[in-house]
C-alpha cells in the first residue's frame, strides 16, 4: 500500500509540474520547436530545471544502501546504441514534434479533457503493444 501511495504522490508531484509549467499545452511545445516562427524557450528551461534535480536526486539516492519503497534499485545495465532504440528514439522524437504530447505532458493533459491528448495516449498504448510483439516473449 505504502508503494501505491508512494507513486500516486509522485505521480500528483510531476502532474502538477508539468501543469504549471505550461507543458501539457500542446502549441506551448510545439512553440519551442518552431525556430523560424513563434519561438518559445520555455521547454529548454523545464527541462534544464528538471535535468538539475535528477542529476541532484540521483546522486543523494544511489548513496542510499537501496530504495525506500522497493527491494533493489532497478537502474539500466545496458549502454550500447542499437537499431531498436534509434528507431524508437526516431518515432518518439516525431510523434513529439508532430503532436507536441510527450507521454509524461499527455497524462495530465486527459485530465483536461482533451481530445488531442486521448488518441495520442491511445496511439502511445498501441505503440507499446506493438512494439511488445515485435520483440517477442524475450524482448
Amino acid at each position: 500500500m505504502a508503494r501505491l501511495m508512494g507513486g500516486f504522490v509522485i505521480g500528483l508531484v510531476f502532474g502538477a509540474g508539468i501543469a504549471l509549467s505550461g507543458m501539457i499545452n500542446p502549441a506551448k511545445v510545439l512553440n519551442f520547436f518552431d525556430l523560424a516562427g513563434n519561438w518559445d524557450p520555455s521547454l529548454a528551461f523545464v527541462m534544464g530545471g528538471a535535468l538539475v534535480v535528477t542529476a541532484l536526486g540521483y546522486r543523494f539516492v544511489l548513496r542510499r544502501p537501496g530504495p525506500v519503497l522497493a527491494r533493489a534499485f532497478h537502474l539500466p545495465v545496458r549502454r550500447d546504441i542499437d537499431l531498436p532504440l534509434l528507431g524508437g528514439a526516431a518515432i518518439f522524437g516525431m510523434g513529439w514534434g508532430i503532436t507536441g504530447f510527450c507521454p509524461g505532458g499527455s497524462i495530465p493533459a486527459l485530465g483536461l479533457g482533451e481530445p488531442a491528448a486521448l488518441m495520442f495516449v491511445a496511439a502511445l498504448a498501441a505503440g507499446i503493444m506493438a512494439a511488445r510483439r515485435l520483440r517477442g516473449p524475450a524482448g
